[in-house]
């Protein structure tokens, strides 16, 4: 069964949470599905040991579940070689490995293009690449309703251009990018695209193949998984050609005074003890996402958003952010509301149990070019279903009443 209560069942901590309890904060952290728990669970009292270079049984089972993860992983995201895939500490640490690695060919004067649009993780790496190595950081901005500009690109993105660092989903507006678009204008130039897909992996599989993007990167803890893993896809080619964003133990062919080689990709890039549990988790649960139906799921999802939009739009003096058509946006949705700051609506829902996100984002640069402040934000999953959002009315409405 795949209705929102036989999901939600899969859960755990949706049994152990006293009601009323509605997770409307998934875009923050997902919850954790039963698979993840029991995977991470089997391998710390099965097979717990170091990985890649132990010769005993239970190092080479480790090592086993490690390397069977990268291939879940790795079909999860209809990508080629198990190779291409990197396990890191979560999305953040992926896009900071790209601006790191990728910005060490980068010569002064190139230039990398993100969006007004983007989370802080892949803003900020992108800023100290500028201080640090002199490169051109260029900007795509945003419409009124927080989607790209897309008329924009001719106009940002030049001959000079070496990269495109763009989110897949707003973690703001929701409003989800026409990669398309932001492809054919960097092959038109030579350059390569990178998609933060940390708002887009739990509304079901990707297909990097069909994207065509270079580089894709997102977290465990948002695809119901475990927190403190990540992954970083790239094309095995580009990837081969990038010197490492760390270094350690584990990648590294020959080390001496005199200097180092450096192992191919992924190990190259896994510096150190991975996240090996973790990894294990997050294998299990995206080998059970891929199993789902996930054009019913994606249309319950839409339905519920929409229910939720119908009923924001009742409230005097709120105004919704990102697009209202649900073609061109994930389930997720912030907004303001006149004289009421974010912090003050999220505590009241949270004391209603509705649990909701208020504050700026980590994405200042999108609510300033939208002029605000500050938003709440409510972002809707699998195992939501309208007794949520109705919660989430029903929760507005009393706030209004004690905070006005």
């Amino acid at each position: 069964m795949t209705g929102a209560a036989a999901l939600r069942g899969q859960f755990p901590l949706f049994g152990k949470v006293p009601r009323p309890f509605h997770y409307l904060d998934s875009g923050a952290t997902a919850q954790i599905h039963a698979s993840a728990l029991e995977a991470m669970q089997a391998f710390d009292t099965t097979a717990r040991a170091n990985v890649q270079r132990g010769t005993y049984p239970l190092a080479e089972a480790a090592t086993g579940a490690f390397e069977a993860a990268r291939g879940r992983v790795r079909r999860f995201l209809g990508a080629g070689p198990a190779e291409e895939v990197v396990f890191t500490a979560g999305a953040t640490a992926a896009l900071n490995l790209v601006a790191r690695a990728f910005g060490e060919t980068l010569a002064a004067g190139d230039e990398v293009v993100i969006s007004v649009a983007e989370h802080h993780s892949n803003f900020l790496p992108w800023l100290q690449l500028r201080d640090r190595a002199g490169i051109v950081l260029r900007v795509l901005p945003v419409g009124a309703d927080g989607r790209l500009d897309l008329a924009a690109l001719e106009r940002v993105v030049t001959a000079r251009c070496r990269l495109l660092a763009v989110t897949h989903c707003s973690n703001v507006t929701g409003a989800v990018t026409d990669v398309e678009a932001i492809v054919a204008a960097a092959r038109a130039v030579g350059a390569r695209v990178l998609l933060d897909g940390a708002q887009a992996v739990q509304h079901g599989p990707v297909d990097v193949a069909a994207l065509g993007v270079d580089f894709y990167a997102f977290s465990g803890h948002k695809a119901f998984g475990p927190t403190g893993v990540g992954v970083l896809w790239g094309r095995g080619e580009l990837l081969a050609g990038l010197p490492p964003f760390m270094t350690g133990g584990g990648m590294v062919g020959e080390a001496s005074l005199e200097g180092a080689e450096w192992l191919a990709p992924p190990a190259r890039f896994e510096a150190g003890t991975p996240p090996v549990a973790a990894a294990v988790g997050l294998g299990a649960v995206l080998e059970w996402m891929g199993g789902l139906p996930w054009g019913g799921i994606r249309a319950r999802e839409a339905a519920l958003a929409r229910r939720l939009l119908d009923g924001l739009a009742g409230f005097p003096g709120l105004r919704l952010l990102g697009p209202m058509d649900l073609e061109c946006r994930a389930p997720l949705v912030s907004f303001e509301l006149a004289g009421l700051h974010p912090h003050d609506i999220a505590q009241v829902l949270g004391d209603r149990g509705v649990a909701v996100r208020g504050g700026h984002h980590c994405a200042r640069p999108l609510l300033a070019a939208l002029g605000c402040d500050g938003a709440t934000r409510a972002s809707l999953a699998l195992y939501n279903d309208e007794a949520d959002v109705d919660a989430l009315l029903e929760g507005l409405a009393a706030a209004v009443r004690i905070l006005s």
